[in-house]
């Protein structure tokens, strides 16, 4: 099994050598972990927070998590969510939306068609294709779990606004990077575009 470890340290080695402008963030800003801890939650937990988190700030988000994990008696689980009723999700703050969101992950999980167990031998594309076509869990969605909860490092988040600004803010650029010109850029750095990502995120 590879050392994540010595992996991140050689991998910081490599993106300088690709693109020397990242020489500087590397050794300045916190140092990217991926990989490095067991994730807290459980991978279930990890996306019915990231749920919750869409489009609401980062303290509601932890009020409504801290509601529903309340209701659940101290621990969110397929079950325990597959207990509750609409109403029962709606009134710890969930959006109609949000509660049809949770409601197909939660029948997904506890039928088996999302087989967590079976998440760290699948491929990244596999994991995308059994989770976007749920309502509500798009792409982004998909590329922050497989980045923060399972630690992936080949992942190149192009949607995401913090990354691309922070690619212009490295690269000084003038205008700003279209997700399609970062996605060709990001090829230079396959396998190990999460880093990069990640020191563009500190950078931003």
């Amino acid at each position: 099994m590879i050392d994540r470890s010595k992996e991140l340290s050689a991998i910081k080695r490599r993106i300088p050598k690709i693109d020397p402008v990242f020489a500087d963030p590397i050794k300045r800003l916190a140092p990217c972990t991926f990989g490095l801890e067991k994730p807290k939650q459980t991978h279930y937990q990890s996306l019915i927070r990231a749920v919750i988190a869409q489009q609401v700030s980062s303290a509601a988000a932890r009020t409504i998590g801290g509601r529903l994990q309340e209701r659940c008696g101290g621990s969110i689980t397929a079950a325990k969510v597959g207990a509750l009723s609409p109403k029962q999700l709606q009134a710890v703050g969930l959006t109609g939306a949000k509660v049809r969101t949770i409601d197909e992950l939660t029948q997904a999980t506890l039928a088996g068609d999302v087989n967590f167990k079976r998440f760290p031998h699948m491929s990244d594309h596999e994991i995308v294709a059994e989770l976007v076509p749920l309502f509500g869990i798009g792409q982004w969605t998909v590329e922050m779990f497989l980045i923060f909860q399972l630690g992936r490092l080949d992942i190149w988040p192009v949607g995401d606004l913090a990354v691309r600004r922070g690619w212009d803010m490295l690269h000084k650029n003038v205008d700003p990077i279209k997700p399609k010109a970062l996605h060709d850029l990001g090829e230079q750095f396959s396998g190990m575009r999460s880093v990069v990502a990640w020191y563009c995120w500190r950078a931003s």
